[in-house]
């Protein structure tokens, strides 16, 4: 490594990663090119960019409301909470001090990987969450039928994951932004939806007078506009009152980034950690499958979880059940405008410069499980894959074969997606480019084949503890999938800087690493 990169990145996380660094640098100026015709480009569009707020240690909130049914939100209908960031100036000065922590990339649906959302803070709190917003299932879709935008429930998700709940009132926000209004009929919910709006639920006890009127603010804000907007009657069944707090703030600021901003404080995430939307979009998104046999499908809940509603309005999504197996694989997934059915509907939003700049920042980036089309592939703007335990509707059927799709599979598909292969502007970057790990489950049914994933660029294979519970999916033990994600980006780092550790040996040929035995208690091992 050159001396001025050497002095320039001295501390080994980012000493560890500046060798992909020239890579992964010319991989984002493909992102850039104006040229590029995808959805994944940078067109040097002048964005309105929020996340500056993360360096603003607190915030005063003024919401003004409107009253509901003659009620109101207090004197003068105006109330000021301040916000204050969850580090504190001793805190701060203790963070100084502290070891520097690795910077993580998490790309992921809303619901798989919030099993392990929490406990990866024990690793490191510098994680940057990127979530899609072309969700069109359960409450998220009632509230883009009536107000359009972009979907924010799997965002919505992630925060209260990551939400602070270690007081009384941390427990009672998270619990209140966390209830989900009747799932029997949509007169009963509609009656629990005017009990919280306007103060008299007891999910308020327990939530300070500051807090509550900040989040009232924004639910009346979202009433408000429903029945300003809708031509039809809104459906409360099954509505998530964290979903309409969002959609209330976003519709107050007119910006998705600002409601996650304020969400955040709301729900005290920690400092270090942040949740974004992969493209910057105030509109309704829609995605598009075109399967190999040419059909399109259009909708992300069509192609990954499709159901026949029993009643009008939102129906519960569930997530864990396979369904019905594609006719055909899938090719290639974008993005659509939501009037538009066929691949000339094709659009081609920009992504997050805030994913950009986090891309260029981190020590390493993580596949998460879950759907691998409709909650990964929607997100990549770009190295550690982790494996579902089990197969779904969308890796039942493999374009290389018959059967279903196996762990070399999925990473071929991440590279195609990330290769923009199908289209006109198609790239060749090598596998490596993208993928360099991969974390499978123990007693998983996916097939992993060492030998083809080796061929692919896939340098370390890790096995690590599961747990199922009787008919169940098979699923990441939580402490154990941190514990190899820290062993991997440790490793690496300590591998790039030159250093050899005791517990692992490095082929100075091919920078293959093999043979990596860990102690039992930290729950995996290579293969």
């Amino acid at each position: 490594m050159p001396a001025a990169v050497r002095a320039a990145h001295a501390h080994p996380f980012r000493a560890a990663l500046k060798e992909r660094s020239c890579r992964k640098a010319a991989f984002v100026d493909q992102l850039a090119d104006p040229r590029a015709r995808h959805p994944y480009r940078d067109r040097s569009a002048v964005v309105k960019n929020l996340w500056a707020y993360r360096h603003i240690k607190s915030a005063c909130i003024v919401a003004a409301a409107e009253p509901l049914n003659g009620t109101s939100l207090g004197p003068g209908h105006k109330h000021t909470l301040q916000l204050e960031s969850s580090t504190g100036p001793e805190e701060a000065d203790e963070d100084m001090q502290a070891p520097h922590q690795p910077a993580l990339l998490v790309f992921s649906g809303g619901t798989a990987f919030n099993s392990v959302a929490g406990s990866l803070r024990n690793f490191t709190t510098r994680v940057a969450h990127v979530l899609p917003v072309s969700d069109d299932g359960g409450s998220t879709a009632e509230i883009v039928r009536v107000l359009g935008g972009p979907a924010v429930g799997d965002i919505r998700s992630r925060c209260l994951r990551l939400a602070d709940d270690s007081n009384t009132e941390g427990k009672a926000v998270r619990e209140l932004l966390a209830h989900r209004l009747s799932p029997r009929n949509s007169e009963e919910a509609r009656r629990e939806w005017y009990e919280i709006v306007e103060g008299e639920h007891a999910l308020w006890d327990g939530v300070s007078e500051p807090y509550k009127h900040t989040i009232r603010a924004f639910l009346v804000h979202f009433h408000t506009q429903i029945l300003r907007n809708s031509s039809e009657r809104f459906n409360f069944r099954n509505g998530s009152v964290g979903n309409f707090f969002f959609a209330g703030a976003r519709t107050f600021f007119n910006s998705l980034e600002a409601a996650i901003f304020l969400f955040s404080r709301v729900a005290r995430i920690p400092e270090g950690s942040s949740v974004m939307p992969v493209i910057s979009t105030e509109e309704r998104i829609t995605l598009g499958a075109v399967l190999s046999n040419g059909l399109v499908i259009k909708g992300q809940n069509q192609i990954s979880h499709p159901s026949v509603a029993d009643t009008p309005g939102p129906n519960q999504v569930n997530k864990m059940a396979v369904g019905s197996e594609l006719e055909a694989p899938i090719q290639r997934i974008f993005y659509l405008r939501h009037e538009g059915r066929q691949r000339d509907h094709e659009v081609f939003p920009d992504p997050n410069p805030a994913l950009l700049a986090d891309l260029e920042a981190c020590d390493a980036v993580l596949y998460g499980m879950g759907s691998l089309y409709t909650s990964i592939c929607p997100s990549l703007i770009l190295q550690i894959v982790i494996l579902n335990g089990s197969h779904d509707r969308e890796t039942s059927a493999c374009m290389a074969g018959p059967g279903p799709m196996g762990a070399a599979d999925v990473v071929l598909a991440l590279q195609d997606c990330l290769n923009r292969r199908y289209t006109d502007t198609e790239l060749s970057l090598p596998g490596d480019a993208y993928v360099t790990a991969m974390l499978v489950p123990a007693g998983g049914e996916v097939h992993v084949d060492k030998h083809r994933l080796t061929s692919l660029g896939v340098r370390q294979i890790v096995e690590v503890d599961a747990m199922q519970d009787g008919g169940s999916p098979c699923q990441f033990e939580p402490e154990a999938l941190v514990n190899a994600i820290k062993h991997i980006v440790e490793q690496h780092a300590a591998f790039q800087d030159g250093r050899q550790s005791a517990n692992h040996n490095a082929d100075s040929e091919n920078g293959v690493l093999t043979d990596v035995q860990q102690a039992p208690p930290l729950g995996f091992h290579d293969l």
